[in-house]
Parts: structure tokens; C-alpha cells; sequence
């Protein structure tokens, strides 16, 4: 992908920006989807980046994610050479952490931490962006940041998703880093790590999917705990979840449809009188 000019990238920013900003707010209608619980499932990056966490842990989400086939099992950069190896075989990728937590490393480092984890086996990797760059209005530091990882991933076709930590963010500030994302050539932008605080909300979520073009992902991570909270964020365009509690999701989502098998072929809408 040829990399942007700082005047071009102001001028797409500027454009693309104005028109999203400027939308009146429409009453949300969404109807949520009938969908399985393996359906969800492969929505699902199951997630443990906590540092404490144990090889026995680790494990256990390889474990979990063969079990119910869920998208990615999403780890911090020691656990991928393990879990490359539990996953041989099955559908699940494995998915870790770029410049995690905070965002404010070197790019050289995000791309060399790229390109190590890649040589290890990752498929995929969420990175996060130079938040304070971007309060700062430096747009073009957070995009070239992005390109350069995007560009080590993408040379080995794998994936990049990018963490914008929408809990620190205005929503011009949301806006500009999904547009900027997406100017880098990212596959996905993501709401947030979970560590600063905060998580994903469907009205930062449906921000998100106005400013991002329909063919580009959207990952809804930090606070995605219970079936409806999935099915909602689906129905508001998220394509990925990040999610510790994705055992819970799909058992929740089980459990509907066994305690109300008439239901399971169609969804009521859900009108809930929010505006995105």
C-alpha cells in the first residue's frame, strides 16, 4: 500500500472526518441477530494477558478455544511459540500484543516486536497506538507508526488489528484515530486493551463503524462479558470480539436458546432509544 504524504494524509483525514462529525445521530433500531452459539464463537479472540498469567493458563485457553472453535486465542508475546504448538491442527490462530500496553514505545521496536512474534508463528497482532501522538494532533507520527507495523505484518500476511483506547479519546479523537488506522491499511481497529481503564461501549462502537469503510474489521474488546453483550455489539457492527469471558458468552448463549428453543430461528428487535 503506497504510503500517504503528510498533505495528503490531512487532506483525506479532513474530508473523511467532517462528513462523519457533522452526521446527524439516528435512533437506534438495531435488531440483534439470530445467530448460534458457534456462530459467536468464531467472532471470538480469547483473550488472557495478564501478567501473572501461567503456562497452566495459557494452556487451559488453548484448551478452551479447540473446545468451542473460537476465532484466536490472544496472548502476550512469551505465550505465542506455546500456543503455536497447542493450536497445531485446528482452526484457532493465535493473536498477541504489539507496543501492549500503553502504546508510547519506539516504532522501530513495535516492528522488530512484530517481526520476532511472527518468526515465532503468530497469525495475528493487535498493536496499540502512540495515544499521546494523537492528543497532540500529530497525526502523521500516529500513521507512519501504523504503516511501519502494518507493513511488517502484512509481508507476511498477517493480520494487524489496532487499539486506538477509546476511554482516553474525545470522539474526534475516535474518529481521527479509526480514519488514520485505516489510512495505514489495517484490517481492524479496535476499541481498547483494557488496562487503561474503561472498555468497548456500542456507542463508541457505532462511531467507530461510521467512520471506518464496511470492509474494514472492527474489534470490540474490554468489558464484552455475557451473550447479550456480544449479540449487541454484533448487531452494531462489530466483526471481532476480544473477550476473557468467552466460555461464558457462548454457555450464555446455549442456555438461551435451550430455555427457549421456540426463539432460537428468530430474535425480537431490541430498541433501546440510544442515537449513533
Amino acid at each position: 500500500m503506497k504510503q500517504l504524504s503528510p498533505p495528503e494524509l490531512e487532506a483525506w483525514l479532513g474530508a473523511r472526518s467532517q462528513s462523519v462529525l457533522a452526521a446527524t445521530p439516528e435512533t437506534n433500531h438495531e435488531t440483534w441477530p439470530a445467530l448460534s452459539a458457534e456462530f459467536v464463537a468464531a467472532y471470538i479472540d480469547h483473550t488472557l494477558l495478564k501478567p501473572e498469567a501461567s503456562e497452566a493458563q495459557i494452556r487451559k485457553l488453548c484448551q478452551e478455544a479447540r473446545a468451542f472453535g473460537f476465532a484466536s486465542v490472544c496472548v502476550n508475546p512469551t505465550w505465542v511459540e506455546w500456543c503455536v504448538e497447542w493450536l497445531a491442527g485446528s482452526s484457532v490462530k493465535t493473536c498477541t500484543v504489539i507496543g501492549f500496553p500503553l502504546g508510547a514505545t519506539l516504532t522501530s521496536s513495535k516492528v522488530y516486536e512484530t517481526q520476532e512474534v511472527i518468526r515465532l508463528g503468530a497469525q495475528e497482532v493487535d498493536m496499540v497506538i502512540n495515544v499521546g501522538r494523537l492528543k497532540d494532533q500529530n497525526y502523521y507520527a500516529v500513521y507512519t507508526d501504523i504503516a511501519a507495523v502494518v507493513a511488517a505484518a502484512h509481508a507476511h500476511h498477517v493480520l494487524t488489528k489496532v487499539i486506538i483506547e477509546t476511554f482516553l479519546l474525545s470522539d474526534e479523537e475516535k474518529v481521527m484515530a479509526s480514519l488514520i488506522t485505516e489510512a495505514a491499511g489495517a484490517d481492524f481497529v479496535k476499541t481498547s486493551t483494557g488496562f487503561n481503564g474503561g472498555g468497548a461501549t456500542l456507542a463508541d462502537v457505532r462511531l467507530m463503524r461510521r467512520a471506518i469503510s464496511p470492509s474494514m474489521g472492527l474489534k470490540a474488546a474490554g468489558g464484552v462479558r455475557t451473550g447479550v453483550d456480544a449479540l449487541q455489539m454484533i448487531a452494531a457492527g462489530v466483526t471481532r470480539l476480544g473477550a476473557s469471558a468467552g466460555v461464558q458468552i457462548v454457555q450464555s448463549i446455549q442456555d438461551a436458546a435451550a430455555d427457549q428453543p421456540a426463539k432460537t430461528a428468530a430474535q425480537p428487535a431490541v430498541t433501546t432509544g440510544e442515537t449513533y
